[in-house]
């Protein structure tokens, strides 16, 4: 008897007589789910049945079919499979407008209630399908909105001009965000997180993690935890005025588990949102002095008061032009012989624009530029490497001063190591190592490997090789050449038939695991210290203050733009050596 005959024969006993798999396992000597298994084999196509009897198609081919009962479907994957006929390959194919289980609108819908509103999942029998795969994608989607948008009334209950629930984050493209600020607990909520806390201590005692508490007193601690978290939650609110006129998002996180980002105002509220806006008469500022000997070649610079003239008169702009210039001057020397506060007013002037927007609340002119990169790379800033880095500056503004005037004060009060996270931060935001193809920065590129270099970055922890982000977007050569420095020469050989679809699919199985990265994601190995010698020694290096002016190419990898305002005459030119950007640019993109 032919196997694909036993197959049929347990589908009439289950039809026909309405025997259940034990009953069948226990006639025929087999377990149970090896009845389920052959019940599931009889079910496939009639017609990929007989291939199967005329040895057209092998055991694990026709186990891969039988993952779903799909006839129409089973066929129409046969039909356009061609030599290629992996196993893997077919269950692919056959779950390609399906779901996984593990797909983050799964898991937050959850299988009863997908199933519930009259989904299917299907379970694959005869290998690890983790969960299986939710059959209708339409109705899963449907149903992450609607448990969104519960989720959003709930939110905008919270007193909200607007709430947008969505499965991806939209980005908020040209909204301003603000931030909750530090506000006192009430004296009620202070005793009675000074009790919790008290009974916390109590009920851990003892215990060094939850599994090792009974039952009862871990669930009682749980409680308690979660209760202080929540009037914890209270020392940060958002300002009436922010919350009357902005909105929130509420989205599907990378893990399933739900995002929401509050704070959002659209340009039109901002206005009226902006808790501390900018007093319209503002003190006279100094202009900037471009060029002193241009603006004040056709007058005067010293302007003299007439004797009648009324006491209190303010004086005159060129004057204060004139002042403000040696202040200035004197400002820039005595800041480069103080490291420390030249450390803060750094900090200061990054983050005033960072997370006010308040380009000029600082007096260094340096201006930090923030590179989306959204229209880079789809999804990038849904993953859990953004997340991270999201959830930092979170963390961040939720410690900053309600009003910038403030700032000051706050980055002076930090200790060492907050200000220099904090600077940490802020520099973290501006780093830009894009290669494009139209803006050829080679001494960019050169340094974002150095940084890379010395930080000792790892891009096989947050990065793998798949055909979307990959292997199906190179050429076959590149395919090959991964899985041979990834796995090996044999294992590039075994797949250098294949067309370039299944040849990408095949690379990406055997990729798994395998810590491989493009060239353009690795690191560089540290270079070697040069061995000093006794002349090299004994030459004196010029100091900061003497070392030439080399222009602005040396800090072209540094997204953030620093103003020099003459105060001298003349500006000395220094000679640089002309670089061939083509050759940098391709050196260094290798």
């Amino acid at each position: 008897m032919h196997p694909a005959d036993q197959f049929e024969r347990f589908r009439e006993l289950a039809d026909g007589n309405g025997w259940g798999a034990e009953e069948i396992g226990a006639r025929f000597g087999v377990s149970g789910g090896v009845v389920k298994q052959r019940l599931r084999l009889g079910a496939v196509s009639p017609k990929l049945l007989q291939v199967y009897r005329e040895d057209g198609l092998t055991l694990d081919q026709l186990m891969a079919f039988a993952i779903t009962e799909d006839h129409a479907r089973q066929e129409q994957v046969f039909e356009n499979l061609h030599h290629n006929r992996e196993p893997w390959i077919i269950r692919r194919d056959m779950t390609a407008n399906n779901v996984p289980a593990d797909d983050r609108r799964a898991v937050f819908v959850g299988a009863d209630a997908y199933i519930e509103a009259g989904g299917n999942i299907i379970r694959d029998l005869f290998s690890e399908d983790r969960g299986g795969f939710f059959e209708d994608a339409g109705l899963l989607d449907m149903l992450a909105v609607e448990k969104l948008r519960e989720i959003a009334d709930g939110v905008q209950a919270e007193g909200w001009k607007w709430v947008e629930a969505h499965i991806d984050y939209p980005h908020a493209h040209g909204m301003r965000r603000f931030y909750p600020q530090a506000v006192d607990l009430s004296d009620e909520d202070e005793a009675r997180l000074e009790a919790l806390s008290t009974e916390h201590d109590e009920l851990a005692e003892g215990y060094s993690s939850y599994d090792e508490m009974p039952e009862d007193v871990a669930k009682k601690l749980e409680a308690v935890s979660d209760e202080i978290d929540a009037i914890s939650a209270k020392r940060y609110a958002y300002d009436a005025n922010v919350i009357a006129h902005g909105g929130a998002f509420v989205v599907l996180h990378h893990d399933g588990t739900v995002r929401i980002e509050r704070g959002f105002v659209r340009p039109e509220d901002e206005a009226l949102a902006d808790p501390q806006p900018e007093d319209e008469a503002e003190a006279i500022e100094p202009e900037a002095v471009e060029d002193e000997q241009a603006e004040d070649s056709d007058e005067e610079v010293q302007d003299f008061e007439d004797e009648d003239e009324e006491p209190g008169k303010p004086i005159s702009d060129s004057l204060i032009r004139d002042l403000s210039a040696h202040r200035t001057l004197a400002l820039r020397v005595a800041l480069g012989e103080q490291p420390g506060m030249a450390l803060v007013a750094l900090t200061h002037t990054l983050t005033a624009q960072l997370f006010y927007s308040y380009a000029e609340a600082g007096c260094l002119e340096i201006r930090p530029t923030v590179t989306p990169l959204g229209g880079h790379a789809a999804g990038i800033e849904d993953t859990p490497l953004a997340a991270r880095a999201s959830e930092a500056h979170d963390a961040w503004a939720e410690r900053m001063p309600r009003d910038v005037a403030d700032l000051w004060g706050f980055i002076v009060a930090l200790d060492d190591e907050q200000r220099m996270a904090l600077l940490a931060h802020c520099a973290s935001r501006t780093v830009n190592a894009l290669r494009l193809p139209w803006d050829r920065k080679p001494r960019t590129l050169q340094t974002a490997d150095r940084l890379a270099t010395a930080l000792a970055l790892d891009m096989a922890k947050d990065w793998t090789p798949t055909v979307d982000s990959y292997l199906g977007r190179v050429t076959k050569a590149h395919i090959l050449e991964a899985v041979a420095e990834g796995v090996s020469e044999d294992a590039a050989r075994r797949i250098a038939d294949k067309k370039k679809p299944e040849m990408a699919e095949a690379a990406e199985q055997r990729l798994v695991g395998k810590g491989w990265l493009p060239a353009v994601l690795r690191t560089p190995e540290p270079e070697a210290e040069p061995v000093e010698t006794e002349d090299a020694e004994g030459i004196a290096q010029p100091s900061e203050a003497e070392a030439p002016d080399t222009g602005a190419q040396d800090g072209e990898a540094v997204e953030v733009e620093a103003v020099e305002q003459p105060t001298e005459p003349e500006a000395v030119d220094a000679d640089v050596e002309p670089v061939d950007e083509e050759d940098a640019y391709s050196i260094a993109a290798e």
